[in-house]
């Protein structure tokens, strides 16, 4: 694939309040940003995380847990789509990782997935996770896969 790509300026607007969720780990910056629909994929389960109210859980905790986080390179892969390299710390892991995103029409975030190495320091946040938030992420994923 050759060319630029511009994320749109929605989007735009949208990655730089992710910036100042990031900073600050507001969950009242954060939830604006998400689509009701938004889908969240993890990089320990295979089955994403639906909805809103699981994103946010995922994403507010995650930002607890990190330390020394920041990104490095930003990638831009259409006028909606982008990706971002970021590095943490988990205790004494270090990880390396990429958000990909995906926007809306209107900016909100659609699809958020995370990859994360090594496997030392995902296995590590994975325990962490699952101590902070295990069955409260049960029970939002539950209640997604009821019927309406």
């Amino acid at each position: 694939m050759t060319g630029r790509y511009v994320l749109a300026p929605l989007p735009q607007q949208t990655l730089a309040g992710w910036h100042r969720f990031v900073e600050t780990g507001n969950a009242d910056v954060l939830a604006p940003l998400l689509a009701e629909d938004v889908v969240f994929r993890s990089p320990f389960v295979q089955t994403p995380f639906p909805g809103r109210a699981a994103t946010l859980l995922v994403l507010t905790t995650v930002v607890q847990i990190f330390e020394n986080f920041r990104y490095h390179r930003s990638f831009i892969a259409g006028s909606h789509d982008a990706g971002l390299e970021f590095s943490a710390n988990i205790g004494k892991w270090q990880l390396k990782g990429i958000d990909l995103i995906q926007f809306n029409a209107g900016g909100e975030m659609t699809e958020f997935e995370v990859m994360i190495r090594p496997i030392k320091a995902l296995q590590a946040l994975g325990e962490e996770m699952g101590n902070r938030i295990s069955p409260q992420l049960a029970q939002l994923k539950q209640a997604a896969a009821v019927p309406r």
